[in-house]
This record gives structure tokens, sequence and C-alpha cells, in this order.
């Protein structure tokens, strides 16, 4: 399994299909533009997990439904060999958002916290809309800089460095300088947003 992509865009617009949906209802739903909204679909466009986490709330399905993992056991080992790529930056006409995602809670059933290996890439993102969702977060700097923005705050995160914040605050995450970042991120989803 290791560094199998998933297709995000292609999974948001069957279960859209699937539930009778247009993108206009879930623009109006989640606060996301219907041209981001096909732009994620057409995979253009490599959305911040934020975007996915409100994406998946207004589709009534659990994160990881729409990460397309197998959620069934009640524990989960990641071996660095298996890690599953969620998402990459910059492919499918270079859209990309700067994100890579390395899911690792994949097959963790039942779960409430999203646990991601994030990778960051200079120079993209910068004109980001911030975006917002129920939930917290916890961000812990492993490599490089980030640069974090919540509502009129601004601070550069280093190596060893953390923020943990309410979701709903207004919130971008970017590289900040010429190096990639990487960073261990988990976003707390709420039992409320859990849908079995």
């Amino acid at each position: 399994m290791a560094d199998e992509k998933t297709s995000v865009g292609g999974r948001i617009k069957r279960l859209r299909g699937e539930r009778g949906r247009t993108v206009s209802d879930v623009s109006r739903e989640t606060g996301l533009q219907e041209s981001t909204l096909e732009a994620i679909e057409n995979e253009t466009f490599s959305p911040p997990l934020g975007n996915i986490v409100s994406i998946a709330r207004a589709l009534r399905v659990t994160l990881g439904e729409l990460l397309g993992d197998s959620a069934d056991s009640p524990f989960c080992i990641v071996r660095t060999t298996d890690r599953k790529t969620v998402e990459r930056f910059g492919e499918a006409g270079g859209g990309g958002g700067g994100y890579q995602y390395e899911s690792l809670g994949y097959q963790k059933q039942n779960r409430q916290m999203e646990p991601f290996l994030v990778t960051l890439v200079p120079g993209q993102g910068r004109e980001k809309e911030a975006n917002q969702h129920d939930g917290e977060e916890i961000l812990f700097v492993l490599e490089g800089e980030v640069e974090v923005r919540l509502g009129d705050y601004t601070d550069i995160l280093g190596p060893g460095d953390s923020i943990y914040y309410d979701s709903t605050l207004p919130h971008v995450v970017t590289c900040h300088g010429d190096s990639p970042a990487r960073l261990f991120a988990v976003i707390y989803t709420k039992k409320e947003m859990i849908i079995l």
C-alpha cells in the first residue's frame, strides 16, 4: 500500500451523485465556491484538510470514507512502508494547494481523530482562502517552517513548535520559506460529525 494515491476528487463526485446533491448544494453547505468544488472533483486542485472535513460533513459521510480507508480494525499500526498518500500537490494540471497528506489512521474503525503527516511545498498556497469547520486541530512541526493564520493572527512555527486551535476559527496553514515543511497534524472531528 506504500505511496498509494487516493482519488479524493473522484470519490467526492461519486458520493455527491449517489446522494442526489448538486455542486451548488455542497457549495451552500460548506461555504466553498462552486469552482473550487469542481476543481477538487476534477483533481486539478488539492484541497486543505479543512475543506475535506467540510465536504464530508455536507455529504453525511465520515472523513475516512472520503479518504477511501478501510476502517475495519479496533487499532491501526501504519509502518513507514505502508503509509497511504491521500492527496498529492501539483498533479493533474498543477493546481495543487501545496499539500500532501499521509494518513496514519486509515484502518481504525469508529475514530474521532484523523492523524496525518503533512508536507507543505514552498510558494504554494500563499493566497489561499481561510477555511473553517467543526472540530479542533493540533499541528506539530517536524521540519521546515510553517506559517499559520488564525483570523487576524499570523505566526511562523519551526521544528518542535506546535499549535492547537478550534477549527471554527478561519485558518490557513502554508509553507514559509524556500524549503518544504513537514508536520504531524491531528484533526478531531467531534462525535456528531462521525456518521456511521
